[in-house]
């Protein structure tokens, strides 16, 4: 990848620090489709001012989840395009993208079945306890600890979008109930995926196991009031959006014994350094939703056709 622009050719800024990583593919099709490509050279997220330093000269941009705000993009004389790769949308000032004509596309199908199944196999290993054992083996401890069965249990799965859906899809073998709550409910989708909607609340009382699949919000949606409503002994999970659990609540909450346990894959400030890695019944993963390669092939290669798609329509 080059990371000085040639003379006369369109330039994409790649923000997004992984791109690539589940193959070069998107990269060499951006390259054939005669663009240069400027690679992110910090290897993380980056700030404020890294993207902003670097956008200048960028015709378009395949963005992750740094800051594109107003004052990112009012530095950006040339940009026409952000191509996101993933789906959330809440790093980026539309209402500026709009006014600047800059067009935002992003690739909300392709990591629909990452994100479920790895939904999935977080809470296994809560109600099994797969990650404390796999703790205690590593330590040279030989203990089997009691878990229990995700069979005839109640899920409540907050947010019924593609992801909440695909989950409802994965669970149906194991004969559970499961209810949701949407802010805007689907009758047809609940009858198709045998779903009771209910509110928040009730579907906090009644579940032994809270999934939420829901874009970002300045407040949380779970906090102390909330964890207080769900049953004695249930599991939280958060494989969604950073910032929708009250960390600091649900801490307490699982410390007390009050909750069985969590499992997180997004927090409110990443790296997440926080005292839940102290909970041995708490699963922490680093935003890995959709980590799996195939999912993220397919991402990065949308993310890119979007951008192509998008230029041609400025010419």
């Amino acid at each position: 990848m080059s990371s000085t622009p040639s003379k006369g050719r369109p330039t994409v800024l790649l923000s997004v620090s992984s791109f690539g990583a589940a193959g070069d593919g998107p990269v060499r099709l951006l390259e054939s489709a005669g663009f240069d490509v400027i690679p992110n050279p910090h290897g993380r997220k980056l700030r404020e001012e890294e993207i902003a330093e670097l956008i200048v000269d960028a015709d378009a941009v395949i963005a992750g989840t740094e800051p594109l705000n107003a004052a990112v993009l009012e530095r950006a004389g040339r940009l026409r395009v952000i191509s996101r790769v993933g789906v959330g949308l809440e790093n980026v000032d539309l209402n500026a993208a709009l006014r600047m004509g800059i067009v935002v596309r992003n690739t909300p199908e392709a990591l629909t079945d990452a994100v479920a199944e790895l939904t999935l196999g977080g809470l296994l290993s809560v109600l099994r306890q797969i990650g404390r054992m796999d703790r205690d083996m590593h330590a040279g401890a030989w203990e089997r600890r009691m878990g229990g069965l995700l069979r005839g249990r109640t899920v409540g799965i907050v947010g019924l979008g593609r992801i909440g859906r695909r989950l409802a899809e994965l669970l149906h073998p194991f004969e559970v109930r499961i209810i949701a709550s949407d802010r805007a409910p689907d009758a047809g989708v609940a009858a198709h995926l045998g779903v009771t909607y209910v509110e928040l609340d009730e579907l906090l009382a009644e579940s032994d196991v809270v999934s939420l699949h829901l874009p970002g919000m300045s407040d949380a949606l779970i906090g102390e009031r909330e964890l207080a409503l769900m049953k004695p002994g249930s599991i939280l999970i958060n494989a969604s959006r950073g910032g929708l659990v009250d960390e600091a609540a649900l801490h307490a909450a699982i410390a007390e014994d009050r909750l069985a346990g969590a499992y997180l894959d997004t927090f409110a400030t990443e790296p997440y350094d926080g005292p839940l890695r102290e909970l041995p019944t708490v699963i922490l993963t680093p935003h890995a939703g959709s980590y799996a390669a195939e999912a993220r092939e397919r991402m990065e290669t949308e993310a890119v056709q979007n951008l192509v798609d998008a230029l041609e329509e400025f010419q």
